[in-house]
């Protein structure tokens, strides 16, 4: 069989509706991406802790809808649009997408990923192109974090860089437990991981016990009592400013934090918030994003 996909840009308020309007006339998947993506108008979509997101697409939302052949483009969107009670039907491209074994395409576009001086992140599907690297075998799936987005990047070159043997580590937002599966490779002991989606919590816990590493995993009301030697957060810059005083207050005076999810352009707003207890600056920027890293100082 023969797919084609239709690609409709429009504006927010329209792209959720239009997406279950497609879907009930007969689309076979549709998805919304955010038509920014890779710009510096790029507009991240992230829910407070314990709430869903205000919004749930972009400014100018992509989206992309998958077709039978059999279905044509033009009037399966005229039919939704209509159903909408929209004006006009939006301007739109279709693309062919060609028959082929979908497992073995997702799988091969996930080759194994170097990090720092040592990080191998490997799909269970490859070999470690050196096992005697630290090696995290780690599949793509719906947690947050496979090592590929700079943001994941930056925490664990700085992980890699900084974990001590023995060093408590909590990781907030811990998504697939990437950063925390890292950190106890490095010698971290003991090591938490925290987030706010059970999905991720329950992945994390399965990607631990793939790499034999010994991590507690749980929702933020079973975040442990105490400081810790270092705190990574990895979310975004928005929930980062919200939650200083209790990320904060969870390092260990002198101990470290490290802040990544922020856009450079961020880094000064994110970076006043902490200044009340950590002494912090950018340590590192890629591809736009940066991570920030401080020291909290002592207690007078």
């Amino acid at each position: 069989m023969s797919y084609r996909e239709l690609i409709v840009e429009l504006e927010r308020e329209h792209a959720e509706d239009l997406s279950d309007a497609l879907l009930d006339l007969g689309a076979l998947s549709v998805s919304v991406e955010d038509a920014d993506a890779d710009t510096p108008d790029e507009q991240p979509l992230f829910g407070e802790p314990g709430l869903t997101p205000e919004r749930t697409a972009w400014e100018r939302s992509r989206v992309i809808a998958l077709l039978a052949a059999e279905h044509d483009p033009a009037v399966l969107l005229a039919a939704a649009t209509n159903q909408l009670g929209l004006e006009k039907t939006p301007s739109f491209t279709v693309r062919d997408v060609e028959d082929q074994d979908w497992v073995r395409l997702t799988q091969s576009q996930f080759d194994p990923i170097s990090i720092g001086e040592r990080i191998w992140v490997v799909p269970s599907w490859h070999d470690a192109p050196d096992p005697d690297a630290l090696v995290l075998e780690l599949d793509p799936g719906l947690a947050f974090g496979t090592g590929s987005h700079p943001t994941t990047r930056l925490c664990m070159e700085w992980l890699e860089q900084n974990v001590k043997q023995n060093q408590s580590v909590l990781d907030y937002g811990c998504g697939s437990g990437i950063l925390a599966i890292l950190a106890k490779k490095c010698g971290a002991n003991p090591v938490f991981g925290i987030d706010i989606d059970p999905q991720a919590v329950e992945s994390a816990h399965q990607n631990s016990e793939r790499n034999r590493a010994e991590v507690t995993y749980g929702l933020p009301d079973a975040c442990p009592t105490g400081e810790f030697d270092i705190v990574v957060a990895n979310i975004l810059s928005n929930p980062l400013k919200l939650m200083a005083s209790m990320l904060a207050s969870k390092v260990k005076p002198g101990g470290r934090i490290a802040l990544s999810g922020i856009l450079a352009r961020q880094a000064d707003d994110v970076a006043r918030v902490y200044e009340r207890w950590i002494d912090i600056s950018v340590w590192r920027e890629h591809e736009g994003w940066v991570c920030l890293t401080g020291t909290r100082r002592e207690s007078h």
